[in-house]
């Protein structure tokens, strides 16, 4: 079951992977060319949305609570929690201070993204929920880890500043064979899978919609 389950995983992540050049932000941030300004936002959407997130994936953890995907879940907030603490000091380095980051406005395409996972912990199938989220972790860490090197070579950054996306960027085998076993424990009948691909399809799009959202506040060449 656990090779089963791995391998729908891995095509799952094939399937949805961004192509090149769809996110329009991390190659400017990537060459030190997107301001300070837009790092700021960044910063302050990302604080919307790990706020909301936990509490999304706390609830999922109540509602599959005498499953494995609950402890997976209750995991992930634990994580958004700690990612949370990190995002403070880049938060910090971008100028913000925690008036200023709570009263930012959230803007429409970054928050549909957590909106969307609201959504899910109220009519999603658990299951399915996992396979979509673990897909999407691949290509949001590599964008973290991107964003990581580009702090610090191009924005003079420390890394308690660069720590919120050290967190994510950082490979993690343990939870990635916790999430093998949470889906080899569920049946992976076609259903699921193609609910989980629904769902993991949708999640993606958002991704992309956060970042691209946050390139058309670039100012004007």
């Amino acid at each position: 079951m656990n090779a089963q389950a791995r391998e729908v995983l891995q095509t799952v992540r094939r399937e949805l992977a961004p192509g090149a050049g769809e996110n329009r932000l991390v190659p400017l941030i990537a060459e030190g060319r997107a301001p300070v300004s837009v790092l700021a936002e960044l910063a302050a959407q990302q604080h919307q949305i790990i706020t909301s997130d936990r509490r999304s994936l706390l609830l999922l953890a109540a509602r599959c609570a005498d499953t494995p995907a609950g402890g997976w879940f209750a995991g992930l907030a634990e994580g958004e929690s700690e990612a949370l603490h990190a995002l403070t000091a880049f938060e910090e380095g971008c100028g913000l201070t925690p008036a200023e980051v709570a009263a930012r406005e959230p803007l429409a395409g970054c928050q549909a993204y957590p909106a969307y996972l609201a959504w899910l912990t109220l009519n999603g199938e658990p299951t399915g929920t996992v396979l979509a989220l673990s897909a999407n972790f691949a290509a949001w860490g590599g964008y973290c880890a991107t964003v990581a090197r580009a702090l610090r070579s191009h924005y003079g950054f420390t890394d308690a500043a660069c720590a919120f996306f050290d967190f994510f960027a950082e490979p993690a085998p343990e939870l990635e064979e916790q999430t093998i076993a949470v889906l080899a424990a569920a049946s992976l009948n076609t259903e699921r899978i193609d609910g989980g691909r629904g769902y993991g399809r949708l999640l993606q799009a958002y991704e992309l919609m956060f970042w691209n959202t946050l390139a058309d506040t670039l100012p004007a060449a």
